[in-house]
């Protein structure tokens, strides 16, 4: 057990701080909802989705308070992601249609920009937590000494960079529901004829999540196909939801709801591109002999 003992010493003060800047984060993004909800003036369907949308998505950062606490690796790609799509999603919400936004939105979208950025930096920039994500993982035993807490054994640690592809990836059918959602909008208008559009925009949805959660299994692994496969589905994905967007829901749809998944698409193509230049993609019995070539690599730069 004295192997243990570091390890049950309380989280680090980095991290008890980031928790509770993950807290407020997700306080202030709320109130700022409600008040672009209360100073609103010509939101209507559309911008009730949307709140409701970006109320739900507050909650994530309950969720990322779970995993930083738990010391998981992904804390920090889905710290990044929830941050970045936090800010489109609230900037969407906060400037209206028509007119100048309402002063309080604007200050309440740069406490949260503020606070996201500081969630950022603490997650990627502090030693302290990152060694804490990092740590060994103990798990509790049942043995004949009774109830002990014991190391998990090591698992090679899937890179920062596919964890940011494998959460950027599995947004795109979130934010094209809630398009579709928006778009329902347009049947209470009498446009009875978009049906099968909006059913079909909606089972596409449906479809890239199961094809993400797919091609995310060897996108782990780190099979060299699968690089190829998620830039044609993100290419598939912006071809067909930018065009609905501005179909059914307009310039300003285009850039409240296509504006976020663009972001989310360009992210993944960044964070596939950056595991593959780190060797993610590189067969098992070669990374060895690549690795003191890397290593003179990253000395001489």
């Amino acid at each position: 057990m004295s192997a243990a003992a570091p390890m049950t010493e309380s989280r680090p003060a980095a991290v008890r701080v980031l928790a509770v800047l993950l807290a407020l984060t997700a306080l202030a993004t709320a109130s700022v909802e409600w008040l672009n909800w209360y100073y609103a003036a010509d939101g209507g369907y559309p911008l009730f989705v949307r709140t409701g949308w970006a109320l739900l998505r507050s909650l994530l950062f309950l969720v990322l308070i779970f995993h930083l606490w738990r010391g998981r690796h992904g804390a920090a790609p889905f710290g990044l992601i929830l941050a970045v799509t936090t800010l489109f999603s609230l900037a969407r919400l906060v400037v209206p249609k028509q007119g100048a936004p309402a002063v309080p939105g604007v200050i309440g979208f740069g406490v949260v920009a503020v606070l996201c950025l500081t969630v950022v930096l603490l997650l990627y920039r502090s030693a302290s937590v990152r060694e804490y994500l990092a740590r060994p993982k103990l798990r509790w035993w049942i043995s004949r000494d009774g109830l002990t807490r014991k190391q998990m054994p090591a698992r090679p640690q899937v890179p920062g960079w596919v964890l940011t592809t494998r959460v950027a990836v599995f947004s795109y059918s979130a934010l094209m529901l809630v398009a579709c959602v928006v778009a329902v909008g347009r049947l209470f208008d009498g446009d009875v004829t978009l049906l099968p559009v909006i059913v079909g925009w909606f089972v596409f949805a449906l479809m890239v999540s199961y094809v993400a959660l797919f091609l995310s299994i060897f996108l782990v692994k780190g099979k060299r196909w699968v690089r190829l496969q998620l830039v044609l589905l993100t290419l598939v994905v912006l071809l067909v939801h930018l065009p609905l967007c501005r179909a059914l829901l307009g310039v300003d749809g285009l850039v409240r709801d296509g504006g976020p998944l663009l972001v989310a698409a360009l992210l993944a193509l960044w964070g596939l591109w950056r595991a593959g230049r780190n060797g993610h993609f590189v067969p098992t019995d070669q990374r060895s002999a690549a690795q003191p070539d890397q290593a003179a690599t990253t000395a001489t730069r």
